[in-house]
């Protein structure tokens, strides 16, 4: 919410002062630790107007009397109140009187922003003297952006505010009306094609905004509201507010949000060059983001293109080889991808972002096929002039479904995941077509995909890694293969997207910046120089290099009438530049994201001229400034070149890796220092503050028979493997959690070693335990620790890990009275009081219960897996295949899940600052890992089938310590097991702290710095207006008095409150843990 209310503020005022987050690196004499939390300095005084202004144009911020606000929908009152408020209070640093009374909606009753302007007047209607900002909300959350009926609903909304601002025009008197556009990041209810899977929800939703937003510019634009009075004035904010959680990222400027740099946030305020608040009169005008250079006119002559290839025939008989096919052989044309392919924006001729939602197919580069190829330049119509019958191109406008489709079924918004559903029904299309003979017509099928992944492969590393992508990738190449005859493949390896950063970083260039975050945010986010954007460069380069070793594996030439080509004439591209040296943005449609008519034009060139380029010797670089001629077969080799027809030697597959020595984990971390001095607080802690670790629970925590090889060495426990809590050698071989702190801090103690109970130390898990057998287990730990002589209790930072539940689930069919939630529920919370109530410095993981039910897929032709894994766990693997039994347990699975966090998040641990719980919910919704053959891959489970090996500990060593750098509620809540060994998060330059509930919220209005989680969008800047960087001295003796007076008060209340705790009397519960 301080974000949103800086966001307006800037607006407001235009001038700034600059203050540290806890990232920035700049030298100074302040430490690390000082400039986490250090005050944000406020703005410095100007000379005060001898009288209050006469003029809205010279209104200064302390002229301001009073906040008012119109246009909260109720079911957002509380959002946008906090802003306000926010804003209020900003404003108070120049007037402390400023009235903040009346910013909340009184009445509780639905209201049109009429009404509202209504009564507000009515309030004020005696009051002429004292100057009003009045901050007039439009939401965007009451437009369906999918529906057809949008233009009609926008141009509504936008009326509605003109005769709001009219009714304010006429009766108020000294009064600002700042015009916000704004919107949650909530699906809206009345919205029902929001949810369809087909949609790209974030185009939409930006698009609409910035729609919204240029519709009410134009209103605003009006010299009435600006001329007409001198007591009276109508702006409108630069930018959209959009309420948490993105609302921390967007910042305004003069022309258009930057989002690239984080480390730094601005307090604006006004400067004696600039002391007035913003109106369009007393600022100098600007075109920036509204009108286009005459050198970058969006409006192209001509996208026609003229062949001169003489030789146009096709073979003599229809070829049986794929490897001498001539252009003029194919018969039908195919594509599968993203909105690329959709061919979004295409055609949006003006700026208008509106027309980015629409899907213009018939100009799209692979496989439109509008016109002919003297006004659109694409495949199809380039085939068209070897072969006019082709068939299979889309026409005109609409989505994947409509009938002028075709055989275009991208659809916008797609990732690699979803192409395995595009392939299916491409073929099933091309199969049930009367004009299509599937089994002898020559196919050119063109796949583009993976922008999309990029964009979001910072939400989840994992899930969009370069293997998971490519493998999905393969999996729609395999059925192609596996189904399609006579066809040839273009796969596009995926362009290099990061020089699009370059044509938002010109806001001369007039880009909706803020708006490609929100499609994009991925690669907008990092800033220049940062480890976030080497790894955005990195999974850039492996996502194409994953592309060629698929194709280089050779796995599709395995017979005459079907192959896949690598295209990589995007893999280098560079964007076209003006003669000034600026980014040429005719070549992007108005959202600066999607392309131009003009960019498909050159693309539908590169690709057909990769077509005919030799394997091995293809255009991988593309300039897009420069003339592209069209290339002709030639005489010696008329036909679309492949790997066999270009003499082309596969390297084949990589070699037979050696065996697997271990399970271990590369680390690349840079980011491992430690606080300067001791944190004070649970939610700013790095993991190399961590000096003590410990684990209760079971025999997952004891690693019962994770090395076990036979059934004699099941029952031995391996501690030292522990996911949770060993630490046998070193990352590099054994993955625990604490062989992955000890790259933080090498002197961690409290990790087990070795087998059975000799060098346990602070694994105080025992086999068989139930939750009931918890209490007794911190009992213990607790009392070992203050025993510790190596151990600082008191000053020693400590994590915990809780993994607790599946015996309780496993027993639950057998005694449900002494199982049950509700006594489920208690043990919890005692656990959670004793560490709550006993241990300073803590912070307590609690890894939610597994989803049991995978382990019913678990299958192995041994006496462990036949005899022994149905005893361990009756409840769940001795009932029978949809019966009321199973139902009933699965369901009372997710009912212990929901309990947990429940428990921890349900309010009553949230008082210490030195104290964090956090449910770690990786196992969620548990994934059973599978091998190449597509069945459950049984080395992850020990001998029994049911606990894990060693490989298993690892990966969930690596799941737990993912989810600790994960913010709460953006959490992955699956396991992905693939024991890659590159998978381990690190902290971030913006966030170098172990996330709790508390340090994963938008950071209130308070006196320490901002941070940004990892998965979010960065925060940009205002404009470098002058800044002053002074502070009065009578400020700094005021704020030093302020701190000690609170330190005397907050101290005195610690210690009343220790002193009644440590007279409470703690009654132990028995452990009731059953032994295997």
């Amino acid at each position: 919410m301080t974000g949103s209310a800086l966001l307006i503020l800037a607006a407001l005022v235009g001038s700034c002062i600059q203050f540290t987050g806890a990232i920035n690196d700049r030298k100074n004499d302040l430490s690390t630790e000082q400039a986490e939390t250090y005050m944000p300095l406020l703005c410095s005084p100007t000379p005060d107007p001898l009288s209050p202004s006469s003029s809205v144009h010279t209104l200064r911020p302390g002229d301001i009397s009073a906040v008012y606000v119109l246009g909260t929908p109720i079911s957002h009152s509380d959002e946008a109140s906090r802003v306000v408020k926010r804003v209020a209070e900003l404003l108070s640093m120049f007037n402390p009187e400023v009235i903040t009374q009346h910013v909340e909606q009184i009445s509780q009753q639905p209201r049109n922003l009429l009404e509202e302007a209504e009564e507000l007047s009515l309030s004020l209607s005696n009051q002429v003297t004292d100057w009003n900002l009045v901050l007039l909300f439009v939401s965007a959350d009451s437009l369906c952006a999918c529906s057809p009926h949008v233009a009609a609903d926008v141009n509504a909304v936008v009326q509605e505010v003109k005769a709001a601002l009219q009714l304010l025009e006429k009766r108020l008197y000294h009064t600002l009306v700042h015009v916000v556009v704004w919107s949650t990041n909530h699906l809206q209810d009345n919205c029902e094609c929001m949810s369809d899977e087909s949609i790209n929800q974030r185009l939409h939703k930006a698009t609409l905004l910035k729609t919204l937003q240029d519709s009410l510019g134009h209103v605003l634009e009006n010299p009435k509201w600006h001329t007409k009075r001198e007591d009276f004035t109508a702006v409108l904010q630069s930018t959209p507010v959009i309420l948490e959680p993105i609302s921390e990222f967007l910042q305004p400027s003069t022309g258009e949000a930057e989002v690239m740099d984080t480390s730094i946030f601005t307090i604006p305020c006004p400067t004696q060059q600039r002391p007035f608040l913003w109106t369009q009169n007393n600022s100098p005008t600007e075109t920036e983001g509204k009108v286009y250079s005459k050198s970058s006119t969006r409006i192209d002559p001509g996208m026609g293109t003229t062949i001169l290839c003489t030789d146009r025939s096709s073979s003599p008989i229809t070829p049986t080889s794929v490897h001498e096919l001539r252009p003029g052989d194919i018969k039908v044309v195919a594509s599968v991808g993203d909105s690329l392919t959709a061919a979004n924006g295409v055609g949006a001729k003006s700026d208008n972002l509106l027309l980015v939602i629409t899907e213009y197919r018939g100009l799209s580069w692979s496989i439109g096929g509008d016109g002919n190829i003297t006004t659109v330049t694409t495949l199809p119509n380039i085939l068209r002039e070897f072969n006019s019958n082709l068939t299979g191109f889309s026409e005109g406008e609409g989505d994947e479904n409509s009938p002028t489709a075709f055989l275009n079924q991208a659809v916008a918004g797609a990732k690699s995941s979803d192409m395995v559903q595009q392939v299916r029904v491409l073929v099933d299309k091309m199969k049930n077509d009367p004009g299509i003979d599937f089994h002898n017509d020559w196919k050119v099928i063109t796949m583009f995909i993976g922008a999309n992944d990029l964009c979001d492969f910072c939400k989840d590393s994992v899930f969009f890694s370069p293997s998971n992508v490519i493998s999905r990738i393969r999996q729609a190449l395999d059925i192609l293969h596996k189904e399609v005859p006579r066809a040839i493949v273009n796969l596009i390896e995926l362009l290099n997207i990061v020089p699009l950063r370059d044509l938002h970083k010109d806001k001369s260039l007039g880009c909706p910046t803020w708006l490609v975050s929100i499609i994009c945010p991925c690669i907008l986010k990092p800033k220049d120089g940062s480890s976030e954007l080497k790894k955005v460069n990195e999974f850039n380069e492996a996502y194409q290099l994953s592309m060629r070793e698929l194709i280089d594996s050779g796995r599709y030439d395995t017979h005459d009438n079907f192959t896949v080509v690598l295209q990589p004439f995007l893999r280098e591209i560079y964007l076209p530049k003006l003669e000034d040296g600026r980014s040429d943005r005719s070549y992007f449609s108005p959202d600066c994201f999607h392309l131009s008519q003009r960019a498909h034009t050159l693309m539908a060139k590169g690709l057909w001229n990769n077509m005919l380029e030799p394997v091995g010797n293809k255009t991988f670089r593309q300039d897009f400034s420069t003339a592209i001629d069209l290339k002709c077969p030639s005489e010696t080799n008329p036909f679309f070149r492949t790997a066999v027809n270009s003499d082309y030697t596969y390297p084949g597959p990589p070699p037979t890796p050696a065996p697997i020595k271990n399970w271990g984990r590369d680390f690349s971390c840079v980011n491992t220092a430690p606080s300067n001095s001791v944190p004070t607080s649970a939610h700013r802690i790095r993991p190399a503050d961590v000096k003590i670790v410990a684990a209760v629970g079971d025999s997952l925590t004891t690693a019962f028979g994770a090395k076990a090889k036979n059934l004699l060495q099941l029952r031995t426990e391996y501690t030292g493997v522990s996911w949770s809590i060993g630490g046998d050698k070193t990352l590099e071989t054994v993955t625990t959690l604490p062989n992955i702190l000890k790259k933080f801090n090498p002197e961690i103690k409290g990790f087990s070693k070795g087998v059975g109970k000799r060098q346990t130390a602070f694994n105080m898990a025992v086999s068989g335990a139930k939750i009931a057998g918890i209490p007794g287990q911190i009992r213990k730990l607790i009392d070992t620790m203050k025993n510790d002589t190596t151990v600082d209790f008191e000053n020693d930072w400590k994590l915990v890990t809780l993994f607790i539940g599946g015996n309780d689930l496993c027993q639950y069919c057998n005694d449900r009275a002494t199982l049950s939630l509700q006594n489920y529920s208690l043990h919890m919370k005692t656990s959670l009081d004793m560490f709550y109530q006993e241990v300073p410095k803590i912070i307590v993981n609690i890894v939610e219960i597994l989803e049991m039910e995978g382990l019913r897929k678990i299958k192995k032709d041994s006496l462990g897996c036949s005899v022994l894994q149905p005893l361990i766990c009756p409840c769940f693997l001795q009932t029978t295949e949809d019966s009321p039994e199973l139902a009933e347990i699965k369901r009372f699975n997710r009912d212990l899940q929901f309990e947990t966090e429940n428990v921890a998040y349900g309010g009553g641990y949230d008082d210490r600052e030195d104290f964090a719980v956090v449910v770690q919910p990786f196992f969620k919704n548990t994934i059973i890992p599978m091998n190449a053959e597509g069945t459950p891959d049984t080395t992850y489970f020990s001998v029994d089938c049911f606990h894990f090996s060693e490989r298993g500990h690892a990966d969930m060593a690596s799941a737990l310590w993912n989810n600790m750098l994960e913010p709460v509620g953006r959490k992955q809540t699956y396991n992905n097991f693939t024991n890659a060994r590159n998978n381990i998060k690190c902290p971030t330059e913006e966030h170098p702290y172990i996330f709790t509930k508390v340090n994963s919220l938008p950071s209130p209005a308070t006196t320490t710095t901002t941070t940004t989680s990892p998965t979010a969008h960065s925060t940009a800047l205002p404009p470098p207006f002058e800044c002053t960087n002074t502070v009065p001295v009578w400020l700094a003796a005021v704020l030093a008095v302020t701190g000690i007076l609170i330190g005397w008060a907050v101290t005195w209340l610690l210690l009343c409150c220790r002193d009644k705790r440590s007279k409470k009397k703690m009654t132990a519960v028995e452990m009731k843990g059953t032994g295997f």
